[in-house]
């Protein structure tokens, strides 16, 4: 699945998947809102691993107009989703990371966010 979202078409429909058939993505989400949904990653790198992605074909960081609307909602409702999850893991504690990929090192061509933390320290 992963060397699919890797290719070309994949780049493609993976923001239109996120885009338009959200909603049908089998995942248990932990937060969602008109702009973006947050999840369990599928093959974690972390103890506490989750995805937070917007709901809107968005290729990377740069690809985000400050001005814009959509734009707008997404990073008022990434704040409050990073603010509740945070609490939600009892994260302040044992800390966490909001980490964003660009360029050759984003793997997969939709903006996503990693939140990632330690469970139980």
């Amino acid at each position: 699945m992963l060397r699919l979202a890797r290719s070309s078409l994949g780049r493609i429909l993976t923001g239109w998947i996120f885009a338009h058939m959200s909603f049908a993505i089998p995942v248990k989400r932990l937060y969602e809102t008109g702009a973006l949904m947050a999840f369990m990653h599928p093959q974690p790198a972390y103890p506490l691993h989750i995805l937070i992605v917007p709901k809107q074909a968005v290729p990377s960081l740069l690809d985000l107009q400050p001005g814009e609307a959509f734009s707008q909602a997404f990073f008022h409702d990434l704040l409050d989703c990073v603010r509740t999850l945070v609490q939600q893991f009892d994260l302040e504690k044992s800390g966490y990371r909001l980490i964003i990929n660009g360029g050759e090192y984003q793997e997969v061509g939709q903006l996503h966010f990693h939140l990632v933390g330690e469970l139980d320290r």
